[in-house]
């Protein structure tokens, strides 16, 4: 479903703040992955996310989707291929519109638009089902503004504004970071009920080891821009924060406990 070969993207190239994000990165999902990564800051984590959205240009290798190379499509022609989640809850929805409105423009994206009314009754007998699975009170809430909400409650249901269309892949960029760990557990409920229901491949960045081991099918840790670590399976289902820390240690060879992902 997705393959990165040999990518490089280098930042300020020949600039005293010349930074090397990726480095030669390889990395292929099988569909119905769900893949977790984990490093330290600069590791490169979300700089391969932008990589696979188009944010930027990549300096050399390529990017397919589904047996497609999407390397030198721009970011709004990937769209189609792509759902993602940002750390910040108040990304990817429009604060000063409904909620109902923000559905409605997630449901139509990729589609020929038409004249007509732009939310049925019949719309929003659906939105008010799919509201209600999230169980967070919000099916009777399609007429508030999306700024009005808290912010687990934004974020959830931009996790399922960028599902609706069931994606080739769906990127999950510390997408519980800035949520309390009550409101967090519910969101990592969500995203591995919508992940399986769907048959998504997805992948999601975060700082706490926990996470990572707990979700998934599969997990990845980055350095320097590089795959250091790539354990799937019963392998994965075995791990524990401390074999972690020991691996990252041991491969990276690095002072891990000024590592911001050993925090958590």
């Amino acid at each position: 479903m997705l393959e990165i070969k040999n990518v490089s993207k280098t930042f300020n190239a020949g600039t005293i703040n010349e930074k090397k994000a990726l480095n030669q990165l390889n990395l292929k999902l099988e569909n119905e992955d769900f893949v977790t990564v984990i490093g330290g800051n600069g590791a490169g984590k979300s700089t391969m996310l932008n990589a696979i959205t188009g944010v930027f240009r990549i300096d050399s290798g390529e990017v397919t989707v589904d047996g497609q190379n999407i390397t030198n499509l721009p970011e709004y022609k990937r769209a189609k291929y792509i759902g993602r989640v940002f750390q910040d809850p108040m990304m990817g929805t429009a604060a000063d519109m409904w909620v109902e409105e923000n559905l409605s423009i997630a449901e139509s994206r990729g589609k020929h638009r038409t004249i007509k009314w732009a939310i049925t009754k019949k719309d929003r007998e659906r939105f008010r089902e799919l509201l209600t699975q999230l169980d967070l009170g919000l099916e009777n809430r399609l007429s508030t503004k999306m700024g009005l909400l808290s912010g687990g409650q934004r974020q959830a249901i931009t996790l399922l504004m960028a599902a609706m269309q069931k994606p080739k892949l769906l990127l999950l960029d510390e997408h519980t970071a800035a949520l309390d760990p009550a409101t967090a557990s519910k969101v990592l409920a969500l995203t591995d009920r919508i992940v399986a229901e769907n048959h998504l491949t997805a992948i999601m960045i975060t700082h706490n080891m926990k996470d990572a081991i707990q979700h998934g099918n599969r997990l990845i840790m980055m350095n320097q821009g590089k795959i250091i670590y790539d354990v799937s399976g019963e392998e994965k289902a075995k791990l524990t924060k401390a074999d972690l820390m020991a691996k990252f240690a041991e491969i990276a060879g690095e002072n891990q406990e000024s590592d911001r992902m050993l925090l958590n």
